[in-house]
């Protein structure tokens, strides 16, 4: 026997578990499918992100940032620390309970929001009755509308599987049992980076290999420029330009064999490596083929501008999806498909998008970057301003990086904003709301911040973009 539900929601990661919880606030009956588990066996709700990625990493970066700070800079504020060490194990169990906390919190949201959760793989079987038959173990459901939430998995090197004991995904990135002497990690991404924070803090000694020749080409070139300084700075090896070859596993850990940019062979040795090239859309087990879902060549689901698929009333949001992958941009679009199956007109602005990353100087921007504006010819302004010249950033002992605003030549409308610095991921908040209204730099200029506080530095460049900054 078969139940039937007006929204089944196959995922239950950020993008998933949202759009269930909205889907059941506007009226509908609502069921959401996951298939991550504890350590227990039991479910583990919040995907990738709460689970492997965004929640569990965060909280190895406070650890690992609690430590550097006892190590290295408590003596500035006259603080002595003798016998200082850094319990591995206390550290991974402490964020094992943050993710629990997260785990058990959704649990808690969807009894609160009367959403019915199944724990297993949710797979079309057929479509039935004007909607779709799916099974989750021994349970078969009929849902009108679908939402497929089903997110990514990490991209491996080719030859070379994740064994997670000496080849990591961000899985087992996450999972180090001690701190390694020698790390390695191949991409310069987002998780390279954070991971590659976390373990130098302890006393690893890393080294990472990136096969572009520009340092995090996505970013505006003068912020990533000087991010790459703090980071050669703190002691993290990071080679450009590289084309990885052999890897060997073996009993002392993994020889990695590499060209790097000069075209020379090179060898590096390391206990660990993380490998950290991208992700790929997770379809495994879906069933698509049983209902003709398409997919594209890289097997995302193939969406429109409003995350319809190919089928009637069968949606798909996330990192299965076009766009970038990121949480946030997953929670947004689960929001706007529920009100969109309910009549309303969802919206997601991918312009408004917030990117971040959260390693020290934390990176965070909105927006178009100078390379961009440039190369689609578009006449702009640029102002910047140096945490240098913040009361608050010289107070806090944390005063690298800089603001950098830019806009319209002649509207002065706010085209992108770029943060390296302290934290960025929080300034660019106010930066992503004034682009939403398209506000002018003028507009921020104009607005009262408090003294002293890092967020004058956003005044300050939107002040630049004009050149009347009133402290540098």
């Amino acid at each position: 026997m078969s139940k039937n539900f007006d929204v089944i929601v196959i995922g239950g990661g950020p993008g998933g578990y949202i759009a269930a919880i909205r889907a059941a606030q506007l009226g509908f009956n609502v069921a959401c499918i996951d298939e991550w588990k504890n350590a227990k066996g039991g479910p583990a709700l919040g995907g990738t992100c709460t689970n492997v990625g965004c929640i569990p990493s965060k909280a190895l970066l406070q650890s690992s940032e609690h430590f550097d700070q006892a190590s290295h800079h408590f003596a500035d504020h006259g603080i002595s620390v003798s016998g200082l060490e850094m319990d591995v194990a206390k550290m991974i169990a402490r964020k094992d309970i943050v993710v629990k906390q997260n785990n058990d919190g959704i649990q808690y949201l969807f009894k609160k929001n009367k959403v019915t959760f199944f724990h297993g793989r949710g797979t079309f079987v057929a479509a039935k009755d004007g909607g779709y038959e799916l099974t989750v173990g021994e349970e078969s459901l009929v849902g009108k509308h679908v939402i497929v939430a089903t997110g990514s998995n990490a991209r491996a090197l080719p030859g070379t599987p994740f064994d997670e004991e000496l080849v990591l995904s961000n899985d087992g990135a996450l999972r180090v049992g001690a701190v390694p002497k020698k790390l390695g990690l191949i991409g310069s991404g987002v998780i390279g980076l954070e991971m590659g924070s976390v373990w130098r803090r302890l006393g690893s000694e890393v080294t990472i290999l990136e096969g572009l020749p520009t340092f995090l080409g996505a970013v505006d070139e003068q912020i990533a420029k000087e991010a790459k300084k703090a980071f050669d700075k703190q002691g993290l090896k990071i080679n450009l330009g590289v084309k990885v070859g052999e890897i060997k596993t073996g009993k002392k850990g993994v020889n990695i064999a590499y060209t790097d940019a000069k075209g020379e062979a090179q060898s590096l040795d390391v206990d660990k490596l993380i490998v950290s090239i991208g992700r790929v859309p997770n379809t495994i087990g879906l069933g698509a083929d049983a209902v003709g879902l398409a997919l594209d060549e890289r097997g995302a689901i193939v969406v429109d501008g409003d995350c319809k698929t190919n089928l009637p009333n069968v949606w798909a949001i996330g990192d299965v999806v076009r766009g970038p992958m990121l949480a946030h941009k997953a929670e947004e679009e689960g929001v706007a498909v529920a009100e969109r199956i309910a009549g309303q007109h969802g919206h997601v602005n991918f312009n408004t998008v917030p990117w971040v990353i959260y390693t020290n100087p934390e990176i965070a921007w909105v927006g178009q970057t100078e390379q961009q504006l440039k190369g689609a010819g578009r006449a702009y302004k640029a102002g910047t301003f140096p945490f240098l010249a913040n009361g608050r950033a010289r107070a806090l002992g944390d005063t690298t990086g800089m603001v950098k605003m830019l806009a319209d030549a002649t509207t002065d409308e706010i085209l992108g904003v770029h943060i390296v610095g302290p934290q960025a991921s929080e300034l660019i908040a106010e930066c992503v709301m004034a682009m939403e209204f398209r506000a002018s730099a003028e507009d921020i200029a104009r607005i009262c911040h408090a003294h002293p506080s890092l967020s004058e530095s956003t005044k300050e460049a939107a002040l630049a973009v004009d050149k009347r900054t009133l402290n540098f």
